[in-house]
């Protein structure tokens, strides 16, 4: 049995040799990642139910080696964020975005969860939860129907695809920042807002800070 790189017929030049190694590595690293993918149990509205009548047997989401549904997210690899997103959930949804090792990944399950849907621009729903966590596919829908979310899926293992172990974030030498968790005031605030904030807040009288 022969590779590229011991087959004499098809030589490999040297200066390639470290490359055609780790693109190998690459494949075989994802597949196994690929396959493999454990959700978190998580679900915030309507669209959960559509989630979770994914899971059952009739769409067999065994097929992807997603079948494990995690009730820890120290155990998951894929949060699903199915629903509306409230400005009272949106820290604990960081939170947990933080507690879940590396290679991680959240996918945007509806509307809702994507931009906000009908409740766009309400007094307590966050118009995206992109805006606080990084999203990386997307599932249109009002509810998505568990074929769409079987797509999204589907999406998601082909990024994974295509990632390799030399530009992923997991395996740089700089440590993973956690993102700061809002805080919830009379409206909601981004911690890496404040410095902002302050540089367009009207200056102080003397008699306001003397108070």
């Amino acid at each position: 049995m022969t590779d590229g790189l011991s087959n004499p017929e098809v030589p490999v030049p040297e200066e390639l040799r470290g490359q055609v190694a780790i693109t190998t590595l690459d494949k075989v690293y994802n597949w196994g990642r690929r396959s493999s993918v454990w959700p978190m149990m998580f679900g915030l509205a309507c669209c959960a139910i559509e989630m979770i009548c994914t899971a059952a047997s009739r769409y067999d989401l065994a097929r992807f080696g997603m079948e494990v549904m995690r009730p820890s997210p120290r155990q998951s690899d894929l949060m699903i964020v199915s629903g509306t997103v409230t400005k009272k959930m949106i820290p604990q949804i960081v939170r947990l975005y933080n507690q879940m090792p590396e290679p991680k990944y959240v996918l945007a399950m509806g509307a809702c969860a994507s931009g906000g849907g009908p409740f766009k621009e309400g007094y307590n729903v966050v118009s995206g939860v992109d805006r606080f966590v990084p999203v990386d596919v997307y599932v249109p829908g009002c509810p998505p129907t568990p074929q769409a979310l079987l797509h999204g899926l589907m999406k998601l293992q082909q990024k994974i695809d295509g990632q390799s172990i030399r530009s992923v974030r997991w395996y740089r030498k700089e440590a993973s920042e956690s993102i700061p968790v809002p805080i919830l005031g009379p409206d909601l605030i981004d911690p890496r807002d404040i410095p902002h904030i302050k540089a367009h807040a009207p200056a102080e009288s003397p008699e306001e800070a003397q108070a």
